[in-house]
């Protein structure tokens, strides 16, 4: 399969354990909420995508080799106004006591939070204010997690085949088995929130509002999508001259990243 292909939810069709795409003529590709994250979590908003197979590398099991790359390689600011999707009518689904959220916001924002009945996760919160700078250091390295009793049964349906300690977070008994330990206390919700930033990505466009989630996860991410996108009353696609950005935003980078100052439009 050679054609580009646009990377959007409505392509989404698995959300076990990670994001699925179908990218047509019978052609899938899984796990690209990592790479989608590093995109979207550092500001790119144009980036072609090339895969030799069907699914993205898992590298740590985080988005900083990604995120790395891009920040050594660094971005062209190309000659088009950056636009938005702003929220102007909140959307909310729900599974249970599990929801997902899309409200107006003036900024950038995500509040998850997770509840898992185990001591070593407990219940974590983060609230996230959007910057690349602080995307690069508190959100890219958080690693994805999974508990020894589950590998079997995962393993025989086909799923988590290439898991190890080096790709994961391993937790059995409520003790991590990674001779490193966690890379955050609250690693676990960094990741949760990583992986939302990539899933909303696949809105097409950075989206001006808040996200909100208790116990979310791919499936949620992509329900809400879907539901903001059922009505055009729930959003408005603005151009950045629309919008009363804050510009420190958009100029807190990452050390060493060779970008050029966010400008409103370029002529």
């Amino acid at each position: 399969m050679s054609e580009t292909v646009p990377v959007h939810f409505s392509r989404v069709t698995r959300t076990t354990l990670c994001t699925t795409l179908d990218l047509g003529n019978s052609v899938s590709v899984a796990t690209i909420e990592h790479v989608t994250s590093a995109l979207s979590g550092l500001g790119v908003d144009n980036a072609l995508i090339t895969l030799d197979g069907p699914e993205c590398p898992i590298m740590d099991g985080s988005a900083f080799p990604f995120a790395q790359a891009i920040v050594q390689q660094g971005l062209e600011i190309q000659p088009a106004q950056r636009k938005f999707l702003k929220v102007i009518r909140a959307v909310t689904v729900r599974n249970n006591d599990a929801f997902a959220a899309l409200e107006p916001y003036n900024g950038r924002a995500l509040d998850l939070e997770i509840d898992f009945d185990t001591k070593v996760i407990g219940r974590q919160r983060m609230i996230f204010d959007w910057t690349p700078r602080r995307y690069f250091e508190d959100v890219s390295r958080a690693r994805t997690f999974g508990f020894v009793r589950d590998a079997k049964i995962l393993r025989q349906a086909g799923y988590a085949l290439g898991s190890s300690l080096d790709n994961s977070i391993t937790l059995h008994d409520d003790r991590v088995l990674n001779p490193g330990g966690l890379r955050f206390e609250d690693e676990f919700v960094r990741h949760k929130l990583l992986d939302a930033i990539g899933d909303l990505s696949l809105g097409g466009l950075p989206i001006w509002g808040r996200f909100r989630s208790y116990k979310g996860g791919h499936a949620l991410n992509a329900h809400v999508l879907a539901g903001l996108f059922a009505s055009e009353a729930n959003y408005e696609i603005v151009g950045a001259e629309d919008l009363p950005l804050e510009f420190e935003a958009f100029d807190d980078q990452p050390e060493d990243f060779e970008v050029r100052p966010y400008l409103r439009s370029v002529r």
